[in-house]
């Protein structure tokens, strides 16, 4: 398996807790997991695949780590890089703007030479009227609903982590 870092942005502790899930079925270990607020470009060259997490806040926005963050992961180079990633969303509350994030992170990092995997996810098992991580018909990285669909969560990590292992 490809030296992994995992590297999440969270707020209340639920990205962070998806982040520890994520990893625990991959058996990568806590070394490996990263808060987005202590990015470096140092923290991220030894790895070649990276998997991004983010909650998406307010107006469909990033969360807070991952503004700074952001412009240290286009200042490393990327491009023999695979990156994945997930987010966090209430798609009840926040229907017209659900897991946004994961859209905006991939709206920075798609140009930056790493190649996306993961990033084909169905919609049809989500209920929302908006996204924009949706692209082409479907999300580019992992949705994760903890407040409205929790009973989901294993299940739909298990699935996309089949499709990034394939």
């Amino acid at each position: 398996m490809k030296k992994t870092g995992i590297f999440y942005g969270s707020t209340t502790g639920m990205t962070e807790a998806v982040a520890n899930t994520i990893a625990a079925k991959l058996g990568i270990s806590s070394g490996d997991i990263h808060d987005a607020a202590g990015i470096s470009a140092d923290k991220v060259a030894p790895y070649d695949f990276l998997i991004l997490g983010t909650s998406t806040w307010g107006a469909g926005e990033l969360q807070d780590d991952w503004y700074s963050a952001i412009k240290i992961l286009k200042g490393c180079d990327l491009t023999d890089k695979e990156i994945a990633l997930f987010g966090c969303g209430d798609s009840e509350s926040y229907s017209d703007t659900f897991c946004d994030g994961i859209g905006l992170l991939y709206d920075e990092l798609k140009e930056s030479g790493a190649r996306f995997v993961g990033n084909k996810v169905d919609i049809s098992d989500y209920r929302f009227t908006s996204s924009f991580a949706v692209v082409d018909g479907k999300f580019v990285g992992l949705p994760i609903d903890e407040i409205n669909e929790s009973e989901k969560t294993s299940e739909r990590i298990e699935n996309w982590l089949k499709g990034i292992n394939s």
